[in-house]
């Protein structure tokens, strides 16, 4: 057998190039996402990708650019499948780029399959409401912003902010409640710096979390077609995992706003008509193609949860990235650029942000009993302090009574006690919701209105004997 026997369509007429696009005769049977072979005029090789298909043309993709694409010598050779990863359980501890290459000087992958990076069909009547609970380490997402197995849980941060300290911190930290459930981490990064990198790949190698952690990176420079692959690839590692080796997954994937600056870019260059401030109107579908790939399956063991982290063009959360976002995910993580003025770090602000699916993942046999209780509570004192802290910056603090300074003084404790942790600090839920009860102390016994009185008797530290 051929080489050429093995590709199914073949032209050589490129008529021009735009960009890193590669404009074809149109090539019969040609499918959409199907992969492609260009070979230039010196024998190399690169690949593509079918992007858009008409009567007239075929658009293709060129991973690695098109500058040295003659466009009388070279041909295209359409290969008659999608883009697919080879998989193993060996993936783990592996670093890929963002067209599935190993980059961390390991061997190839003996894969045990080849898994389509779009995805398979799942059954909707087969999936499974996400439960359980992750920990994260954090309080202010385990105690106010729960994690469950098989939600879509986005962080929304702006320029500055520090969401890669936080998503370093969600690898290392993040695991099961029951430690016989296998845990794995899948971190695609989309778009980011050469000092990004170093930074992920150096986390990954001195905090010890790479043998639970297969990794994706895409850098600036690198080709804007694997800023479209690179989640995807993330995903499809995650689902075999999930799927076939019964493992709990959480993705990360930082920044999706990198991701829709290209999906933005590719649809300038294919010329289509743009939507909200230039970004294509399909936008909403394709980042529900990603996210809705979460979940939970009847009668599987393992679980994709998917934690999706974007940066919002000038702190706009009605910005169409974050807004479309909102509506397909379970949430979101905001963080506030007044903490971190502060020197709190992680600096979550805990009024914007939501976890949907909170409820179905704590509680006894979960967390702990009061976790629901402790929550509502902490959010009311720090509400009614935050209230109190902008009237005093009217009237004064000293016009305030004796309670009302009672409730400035836990609103700063709580930025301090509750919110605020080191960046190696991993704190377990028990630990997070003694650290309310602590809070609670400093109350008067009759505000603890959102808890019960077993609950008080049994966890406030002057009853417990942890005062």
């Amino acid at each position: 057998m051929t080489l050429d026997s093995l590709y199914v369509k073949e032209t050589k007429a490129i008529s021009r190039t735009k960009g890193s696009l590669l404009i074809a005769e149109s090539i019969p049977g040609v499918q959409f996402n199907e992969m492609v072979d260009v070979r230039l005029a010196n024998g190399e090789i690169r690949r593509g990708q079918a992007i858009d298909i008409s009567k007239e043309v075929t658009i293709i993709q060129v991973f690695g650019g098109v500058s040295e694409v003659d466009l009388v010598a070279s041909r295209v050779r359409c290969k008659g499948e999608t883009l697919k990863l080879p998989v193993a359980r060996d993936i783990l501890g592996r670093i890929f780029d963002g067209s599935g290459n190993p980059i961390d000087g390991g061997s190839a992958i003996i894969p045990r399959d080849y898994l389509d990076v779009n995805g398979g069909l799942v059954n909707p009547a087969g999936r499974e409401p996400p439960a359980e609970f992750i920990e994260t380490g954090i309080s202010a997402i385990d105690g106010l912003n729960a994690l469950v197995r098989g939600q879509k849980l986005p962080i929304f941060s702006g320029s500055g902010l520090p969401h890669n300290r936080i998503v370093a911190q969600l690898i290392r930290q993040a695991s099961v409640k029951k430690t016989e459930e296998q845990f794995a981490i899948v971190f695609g990064a989309i778009g980011i710096s050469y000092d990004d990198a170093d930074f992920f790949m150096q986390n990954l190698e001195q905090t010890g979390a790479r043998e639970k952690t297969v990794a994706f990176i895409n850098t600036a420079s690198d080709p804007v077609i694997e800023r479209i692959s690179t989640p995807r690839l993330a995903l499809t590692a995650a689902e075999y995992l999930a799927w076939q080796e019964g493992m709990h997954v959480l993705v990360i994937i930082t920044d999706i706003t990198n991701y829709c600056e290209a999906l933005r870019e590719l649809s300038a260059m294919r010329e289509e008509i743009p939507s909200r401030r230039g970004y294509p109107g399909y936008m909403y579908t394709d980042l529900a193609t990603m996210y809705e790939r979460a979940g939970r399956i009847t009668g599987k063991e393992g679980s994709v949860t998917v934690m999706p982290i974007l940066t919002m063009p000038d702190d706009d959360i009605t910005h169409p990235i974050p807004d479309l976002t909102g509506y397909i995910t379970e949430g979101q993580i905001v963080l506030s650029r007044d903490l971190e003025r502060k020197g709190i770090y992680p600096p979550i602000d805990v009024f914007l942000s939501l976890s949907r699916m909170m409820k179905e993942g704590i509680g006894a046999g979960k967390t702990r009993e009061d976790h629901n209780n402790v929550f509502m509570q902490l959010y009311a004192a720090y509400a009614e302090g935050c209230n109190l802290r902008e009237i005093s910056t009217i009237i004064g603090a000293e016009a305030l009574g004796e309670r009302d300074r009672l409730y400035l003084n836990v609103a700063d404790r709580f930025e301090r006690e509750f919110i605020s942790q080191g960046e190696g600090t991993k704190r377990k839920v028990e630990d997070t919701l003694d650290i309310g009860w602590s809070i609670f102390s400093a109350l008067p016994e009759e505000d603890l209105k959102l808890i019960g009185e077993d609950l008080i008797k049994k966890y406030l530290p002057k009853y417990a004997g942890k005062a």
